[in-house]
């Protein structure tokens, strides 16, 4: 999914001059949001083949919690870019 979609939204990223490191950040917390969310949801896929006796639909309830973290840290992290400049920008 990065490799399809990076070069494709990097120039477009740049030329409207948001900072790369950020747009780094965010392209990877997305992708670790795509792993626990339905319907592929590869995370999930993983688990069921670890925990036999549990059913696909309580391990996707189960993500519920973490999703619902996930779509907030990417809300800060949308609203407030100095939060992931902050480390970068001391080097």
């Amino acid at each position: 999914m990065i490799t399809l979609t990076v070069p494709i939204f990097y120039p477009i990223v740049a030329h409207l001059g948001y900072d790369l490191i950020w747009f780094g950040i965010y392209v990877v917390i997305v992708t670790e949001l795509s792993y626990i969310t339905p319907p592929v949801g590869l995370n999930a896929f993983v688990l069921k083949s670890v925990l036999k006796d549990v059913s696909l639909a309580t391990i996707f309830r189960g993500l519920w919690a973490f999703l619902l973290v996930a779509v907030a840290r990417v809300a800060i992290i949308l609203a407030f870019p100095a939060i992931v400049l902050f480390i970068p920008s001391m080097m």
